[in-house]
């Protein structure tokens, strides 16, 4: 009787990590799906709607900062703040025209007093860059995001193009499976993309991580329905 009290204490034993394991797995898989689910909802009826929004600007070489300044200058300056830039590290020139940007609005009175920081982040990878190493980066690129969202914490992520926008949008994702913090992720594709999308648009359209996607030509929204089209913002 003993012997075989024994046997079943050492299964029971034995199945526990599996069991604690398999537990696991699907509380964390019917908490992605529930997040998926409320993909494109509203930040939440505790938000009121003269309340600011922390938001996370993810900017980009070429013209992805240009239309990035173009749809800023459009926004309610007062309902998203504080305002954060973040553009990879060997990207000197975006964060220069956002500052330009913020200072172009400190003498306006509806944002004086407005607050507005810049920051920059590692590549994931760089142009030209072996794949090899990149993996190596792309790891690093990822605990960096990891600390720059958690000391931000933003309410709203605004991106339009820029492989930069993957791992932050990605670490916000996660941030929201876990519950530490709900970040709506706003992308607009960028207006150079008329048949597809880019590669960063594609990740995030089709990964639903996006909250809210828009492109600004109509046969992109054909070909992806879960899109907006909103025209042309340029």
């Amino acid at each position: 009787m003993e012997k075989n009290s024994s046997c079943c204490f050492s299964n029971l034993s034995s199945n526990l990590p599996i069991t604690c394991l398999i537990t696991f797995i699907t509380i964390f898989l019917r908490r992605v799906l529930n997040v998926i689910y409320r993909t494109g909802k509203p930040l939440g009826k505790r938000v009121s709607p003269q309340r600011p929004l922390s938001t996370l600007i993810v900017l980009g070489s070429g013209g992805h900062t240009a239309e990035m300044i173009n749809l800023l200058l459009v926004l309610r300056k007062e309902r998203f703040t504080p305002r954060f830039y973040i553009a990879a590290a060997t990207d000197n020139m975006s964060l220069q025209k956002a500052r330009v940007l913020e200072n172009s609005l400190a003498d306006s009175s509806e944002t004086r007093g407005l607050s507005a920081e810049f920051m920059q982040i590692y590549r994931s990878r760089e142009v030209g860059q072996s794949y090899v190493t990149s993996v190596w980066t792309t790891l690093v690129a990822m605990a960096h995001a990891l600390w720059l969202m958690i000391k931000i914490r933003p309410q709203v992520v605004l991106c339009n193009g820029p492989g930069t926008c993957i791992p932050l949008c990605v670490i916000a994702f996660f941030i929201k499976v876990i519950g530490i913090r709900r970040s709506s992720i706003f992308y607009v594709e960028s207006i150079a993309r008329v048949k597809r999308l880019s590669l960063s648009g594609l990740l995030l359209y089709k990964l639903r991580i996006a909250d809210q996607f828009f492109v600004q030509w109509p046969q992109l929204q054909r070909k992806y329905p879960r899109a907006h089209y909103v025209g042309c913002l340029m």
